[in-house]
């Protein structure tokens, strides 16, 4: 009997990735082939969806549209945000057979499978109303652990809380079964990722300090990273213990948004440009030694929200540029979306200078991290290597997230070394 063909495609972000790596195991094992979507070979493909900008919405569309192009009679499933705020939208393209909202994932795999005519199989776990989930793949060195989903922080300019709904998460107990699943996998690093991550314990009394100690504790991980933390979660007792000798690395995202404090202030965001450098000078202060690994900070920013004026702009860039100093920077134009504070605010900033204002952060972001590299070579790290190969080079990451790559060597895969930067 002809198998049933699924391929997947996966738009945005991590937590994205790892939600659709679970659906994959999960069709897997009831019998499904997984198939590459560009070949339009599937009888079912699967889109999670993004609606972080105007942008997310129409490349999701776009999406669609050409896999009913490329399989007009294959049966094209739909989750993730866009499908949750464009419900009736998303629906009504061609193609389309099933939808999922943020608080129907754990349905998807038994409600496709049942619409193909498959065995009845139940309900994956639904965490604690946070659907769990986790990233695996060919590479086998780095998993995405989601442990949160939702935010209740609703600021001025973001669809989250609409699109994933308040902040909850699965139980310690549960997230520690799933990093020991990862490590029996052969895993040997975790990323911990949600939405508001910190936020963790909101929705079963725990605590993310409780986590990360908890994490630390299984055998077969090596190493940690923490992906999008609020500065204001990320608390001076977890970066004491964190910097005492654990698992988890000189490695942080941490969404700044702007450099600003009027522009903080009109965003709805929970600290000030103080605060902001304090929490930075903090870490630095008790992971950094001299002559060793410098902490690697990535920052998310958004550029043009409404208000945002040239001066207050370049408040950001010499913010960035003069006082933090990070090794990455992840920059956004605002994008106006409907139903959010800023969509009805005066002195919407013009796409054109919009544009520029990213162009200037991302030639900002790529000096910085050229400077972050250079000050580290001659440098020795651990490297974990991956297993992809690329012009007879593997690479791999220090434990400070910088890249290095040497020629391939299929010992090195999934192991760690230490060599100079």
């Amino acid at each position: 009997m002809k198998k049933t063909r699924i391929a997947y495609i996966t738009l945005g972000c991590k937590l994205n990735y790892a939600e659709t790596s679970t659906y994959e195991r999960a069709f897997a094992a009831a019998g499904l082939e997984t198939v590459p979507w560009s070949g339009g070979k599937a009888d079912v493909y699967l889109v999670n969806s993004c609606s972080v900008t105007s942008h997310a919405d129409q490349k999701c569309r776009g999406v669609i549209r050409k896999l009913h192009r490329l399989s007009p009679g294959a049966m094209i499933v739909v989750t993730g945000c866009y499908a949750q705020l464009k419900r009736e939208e998303v629906a009504a393209l061609e193609g389309v057979g099933l939808v999922f909202g943020a608080a129907e994932k754990h349905l998807l795999v038994p409600s496709v499978l049942r619409a193909l005519g498959h065995e009845e199989m139940p309900a994956q776990p639904d965490g604690n109303g946070c659907f769990p989930a986790f990233s695996s793949g060919e590479d086998r060195t780095r998993a995405f652990l989601k442990v949160q989903d939702g935010c209740d922080y609703k600021c001025a300019y973001c669809t989250v809380p609409y699109a994933r709904g308040e902040s909850r998460n699965i139980p310690l107990c549960q997230a520690v079964r799933q990093a020991e699943e990862i490590a029996d996998a052969g895993v040997r690093e975790i990323v911990l990722t949600g939405v508001n991550t910190g936020d963790f314990g909101r929705s079963t009394g725990e605590s993310f300090f409780d986590l990360l100690k908890a994490l630390n504790e299984v055998k077969g991980i090596e190493r940690y990273r923490i992906s999008s933390i609020e500065p204001n979660l990320l608390t001076t007792e977890i970066i004491d213990w964190i910097a005492s000798g654990t698992k988890f690395l000189p490695h942080f995202h941490i969404p700044l948004q702007s450099g600003s404090d009027e522009i903080l202030k009109r965003m709805g965001r929970r600290y000030d440009t103080a605060f902001f450098a304090s929490r930075i000078d903090y870490i630095r202060s008790k992971m950094e030694k001299e002559g060793g690994l410098k902490v690697f900070f990535g920052i998310d920013l958004i550029a043009g929200l409404p208000g945002e004026s040239d001066e207050l702009f370049e408040e950001t860039y010499k913010f960035l540029r003069d006082r933090v100093k990070p090794a990455f920077i992840h920059v956004f134009p605002y994008s106006k979306r409907p139903g959010t504070p800023a969509a009805a605010m005066k002195d919407q900033v013009r796409d054109g200078v919009k544009t520029e204002r990213v162009a200037r952060l991302e030639k900002l972001c790529s000096e910085l991290h050229e400077e972050f590299c250079e000050a580290h070579r001659g440098m020795k790290s651990r490297v974990l290597f991956e297993s992809k190969e690329s012009g007879g080079l593997m690479s791999g990451y220090t434990e400070n997230y910088i890249k290095v790559s040497v020629p391939y060597d299929e010992k090195l895969v999934g192991t760690t070394v230490e060599m100079e930067i």
